[in-house]
């Protein structure tokens, strides 16, 4: 079985401290992949209104924790 199936299966165990346990795994997986893309759309020229409007939240937000290399993955500039 592969780690996301593992992890999709773990998500919903019966037993709360596997399913905590994975639930807690796929918070920080989509974390560093919004983080991931956030930084891939800016790359792209992309505003952080476009960015929020897909997201869902507003452009603030996006631009708070993403701008200035405060996200997951920041780079050195």
């Amino acid at each position: 079985m592969s780690d996301t199936a593992r992890l999709a299966a773990d998500a919903s165990s019966r037993d709360p401290s596997v399913g905590l346990r994975a639930v807690r795994a796929l918070r920080v997986l989509v974390e560093r992949l919004e983080a991931l893309q956030v930084d891939n759309a800016r790359d792209q020229g992309w505003s952080w209104q476009d960015i929020a409007v897909l997201l869902g939240v507003s452009k603030q937000a996006v631009h708070k924790k993403y701008a200035g290399g405060r996200g997951l993955l920041r780079k050195e500039r």
